[in-house]
């Protein structure tokens, strides 16, 4: 199946490590002219050359995802260099793990927060286009999380928004859907950190309880993500699908 975003504008809120790189090599390896944004300039350089490499309008921008007035800036910014806005993916994480205050508030504003306010952002260039929304939940969402508490909570606050921004929107010709990741591994990122540890218990613990025998790729939850996005998903909205290769099961 081959996705077609020629002439598509695309942001991603959380967009030049890991899944986010994914999603934004994915789309402009479909057509589409892409905007990420993240805090560190030097990651989010080195993704914006690899979109732009693929021969599309590639633009990146600074932006502490936890910052309302930096998401509006950001959101603002991509659409002028862009031309507009037809799909934003949510995609950034805190990954909060710690059960106080710091914990529940970091991740209450860039796990929720930032999709609200980015969202509202990009409200009138998703409305002249009858765009798309795409937010980044977690299998954490659907199952107890003892190792991380707000980050579970709050991600299935995340699921809930989704539904309740499809109704809000659909009279507008928006639709909204979500991603449900489970464990994704990728150079850099947590789970290639905990297979390096010695001994690497929950790395291995982690793996024994995926049916297919290994963690997923960044690519596997990207591919979702432009199907939801694309004509293709034309009549889902209000829906976050699991890409975990059975590990809720």
């Amino acid at each position: 199946m081959t996705f077609d975003f020629n002439n598509k504008k695309v942001v991603i809120c959380g967009g030049s490590r890991g899944i986010g790189r994914a999603m934004a090599l994915g789309f402009a390896a479909a057509g589409a002219d892409v905007s990420i944004c993240a805090r560190g300039a030097d990651t989010l350089e080195a993704t914006r050359l690899e979109v732009a490499a693929l021969g599309h309008k590639a633009h990146a921008g600074s932006a502490d995802l936890g910052n309302q007035a930096e998401i509006e800036a950001y959101i603002a910014d991509a659409a002028a260099s862009l031309g507009g806005i037809d799909v934003l993916v949510n995609n950034a994480s805190a990954f909060g793990s710690s059960d106080d205050e710091k914990g529940w508030m970091t991740s209450m504003a860039i796990d929720m927060m930032a999709i609200v306010h980015a969202t509202h952002a990009a409200l009138p260039f998703l409305k002249a286009g009858k765009g798309s929304v795409i937010n980044t939940s977690s299998i954490s969402a659907l199952r107890s999380a003892a190792r991380q508490p707000p980050y579970g909570a709050i991600k299935a606050a995340v699921i809930h928004y989704t539904n309740t921004q499809a109704a809000m929107y659909a009279r507008d010709g928006i639709r909204v859907n979500g991603v449900a990741p489970g464990s994704i591994e990728f150079p850099g990122g947590v789970w290639d950190r905990r297979k390096r540890e010695e001994p690497p218990r929950l790395y291995n613990a982690v793996l024994s309880s995926i049916p297919f025998g290994r963690l997923g790729t960044p690519e596997e939850v990207s591919n979702v993500v432009m199907f939801l996005a694309s004509p293709l998903a034309s009549w889902v909205t209000g829906q976050t699908i699991v890409v975990d290769g059975g590990q809720l099961l």
